[in-house]
């Protein structure tokens, strides 16, 4: 398994985080409109929710960064490797 696809599994991980985050958030909301908790701690927990998805969405852009860093960095490897390959095919002829 590739540097690559290690991160792509690392996103799709924090994605399926955030969705049983939005889910707690949800849950939460029925919990208040059915007035087994009140609207003031509905807000604080949603807030802290909210904010634990804002940091795994920086997470994710982040390691989103890294592999087109990475994707690159392999593109500019494969260019040299091809170049070396074109100049030793000229040398022998």
């Amino acid at each position: 398994m590739s540097f690559i696809d290690r991160m792509e599994k690392n996103i799709a991980k924090l994605e399926k985080r955030i969705e049983k985050e939005k889910l707690k958030i949800e849950n939460l909301r029925q919990k208040m409109e059915s007035k087994k908790i009140t609207k003031a701690h509905f807000n604080l927990k949603k807030r802290e929710i909210e904010d634990k998805i804002k940091a795994i969405n920086s997470r994710i852009r982040s390691i989103h960064g890294m592999t087109v860093k990475e994707k690159q960095h392999l593109e500019e490897k494969e260019e040299k490797k091809r170049k070396k390959r074109e100049e030793k095919k000229k040398k022998r002829q």
